[in-house]
């Protein structure tokens, strides 16, 4: 079975047909979901949908787009979310430089607040970085995130930077980037990284695999992404579906099925 670490079916995208979808997961070999909180509202879906498949998990946190609506006082609910049974990490939260708003000063205050929380709860972390490696880097070491239990989801750096969190024992999000024509730097870091530190993600209903690129990706399609690992590492499709699910488990405090 396959552990989709990184999703976001609360998505507008799966509006129509989402237990659909979600009901057909098994049959499909995916044996379990993390859906991934991105602002105050898609962490409470996330944790209603987590409530209602016993497969499914949620993390509680607000991505760097999204930070510009956090308040004193709404903050509190991320706190409050952390608490619930079936949340399992806090993300994703940290930097995204891609888009100008909400201002760099904005995206870091609340990344280091959300950190300081994950510590203070003893609660893995899901890392969001775009466009801003340094930022990440140095925000997380002084706010002790090294020592943190974290994922770089949806890893978009080179190996040298992919050396630096694998040796603070960070593992890695591999979703369907690896199967681009254009995600060379991305298959360098899958060569280079060990497999015990990879965790398979979708990101859906973003960032298809090929041949489905462009299309609303779900966790079925991460039978194209363990392909793809297992013929740039050299090693079966079994053996990348094994451990990255002994992985996720081990990341999210699951025991294994």
């Amino acid at each position: 079975m396959i552990f989709d670490s990184h999703a976001h079916y609360d998505d507008e995208a799966f509006d129509e047909d989402r237990d659909e979808i979600l009901s057909s997961l098994r049959a499909g070999g995916i044996g379990r979901v993390v859906n991934i909180g991105a602002s105050l509202e898609t962490t409470r879906k996330a944790i209603a949908l987590a409530e209602q498949y016993p497969f499914l998990f949620a993390a509680a946190g607000v991505h760097p787009s999204d930070t510009g609506e956090l308040t004193e006082d709404n903050f509190s609910y991320i706190e409050e979310a952390l608490q619930m049974p079936k949340v399992v990490a806090l993300g994703e939260i940290g930097l995204d430089y891609h888009w100008d708003e909400p201002g760099r000063p904005v995206q870091k205050k609340w990344f280091e607040r959300q950190l300081f929380l994950a510590g203070e709860k003893k609660m893995p972390i899901v890392i969001h970085s775009r466009e801003a490696a340094q930022d990440t880097y140095d925000i997380m070491r002084a706010t002790g995130a090294a020592q943190m239990r974290g994922v770089i989801h949806c890893f978009s750096y080179g190996p040298e930077m992919a050396g630096k969190f694998l040796d603070w024992g960070y593992y890695l999000g591999i979703g369907g980037v690896i199967t681009f024509s254009n995600g060379k730097k991305l298959k360098e870091v899958v060569k280079y990284m060990p497999l015990d530190q990879m965790l398979l993600e979708t990101d859906c209903p973003y960032l298809s695999p090929v041949p489905n690129r462009g299309k609303r990706n779900s966790s079925l399609n991460l039978h194209y992404v363990v392909k793809a690992v297992a013929e740039l590492k050299g090693i079966s499709e079994e053996t990348v579906e094994r451990v990255t699910y002994e992985n996720a488990c081990r990341f999210y405090r699951l025991d294994t099925e």
